[in-house]
């Protein structure tokens, strides 16, 4: 079966009824500023499971996620696959410090997205200080993100990393105003896997070892319930 591709979305720009516009590039901006970088954006719709974009692809676009989970991932020599994060609405994804993408992008989740030209968005940015002023606000905090997962990979237990990541999915969920519990998990066992550096059965063996000591109920439509949030808690370490 082919890949799935983006598809571009005809509608007017949804630019004014975005609801994770306070989360975005796009925050700190007037209306008048908001109708410059609105001209340069085009919506982007994906369907699960359908690539953003490739690994040393040419980095000709920049992202806004809208809403919806995308993964970034990169494929070691040998094949096996690393997910180096998940993303959510509000995110901005797509910078690239040469001209080619260091790593590959893919919806979990059907997603939409506002796709800037780069090369356009950085000569707005020199009008525009306060563009670039947020997008080092986002920088700083991957940098936090990837700390934490540089821990995660390196001294936590498989008991302790699936805590760690169900606590730090409802965080991101409160972030973004929607219910921390249950939390929504929408990716695969196997991509939790890949994220945490487990295996698929261990990623489900550890599910199903939490749910029979009742701290957390596993819910219909990728929903899991933090029955015993503290004991989550304890278990990751005090995450």
């Amino acid at each position: 079966m082919a890949p799935a591709v983006a598809r571009e979305r005809s509608e007017a720009s949804p630019c004014a009824a975005c609801a994770v516009r306070g989360m975005t590039i796009c925050a700190p901006l007037d209306s008048n500023e908001l109708a410059h970088v609105s001209a340069l954006m085009t919506s982007v719709e994906l369907q699960a499971g359908a690539p953003l974009f490739d690994e040393g692809e040419e980095a000709g676009n920049v992202y806004n996620l809208t809403s919806g989970t995308l993964k970034v991932y990169k494929l070691l020599p040998d094949g096996r696959r690393q997910v180096t994060g998940f993303l959510f609405g509000g995110d901005f994804l797509g910078l690239a410090t040469q001209d080619t993408y260091a790593f590959s992008a893919e919806a979990v989740t059907p997603c939409l997205l506002c796709r800037f030209p780069r090369h356009k968005l950085e000569d707005l940015m020199q009008r525009m200080p306060k563009i670039e002023q947020r997008l080092l606000s986002i920088a700083s905090n991957e940098l936090v993100a990837a700390q934490e997962q540089m821990l995660l990979l390196g001294r936590k237990t498989a008991r302790e990393k699936i805590a760690s990541f169900l606590l730090m999915l409802a965080k991101r969920a409160k972030q973004r105003g929607q219910p921390d519990d249950p939390v929504l998990v929408p990716m695969s066992r196997t991509d939790i896997g890949d994220y945490l550096g487990l295996t698929t059965e261990t990623v489900s063996r550890t599910f199903t070892q939490l749910k029979q000591e009742g701290i957390i109920s596993l819910m219909p439509n990728h929903q899991v319930k933090l029955a015993q949030r503290e004991a989550l808690e304890e278990i990751a370490g005090g995450y």
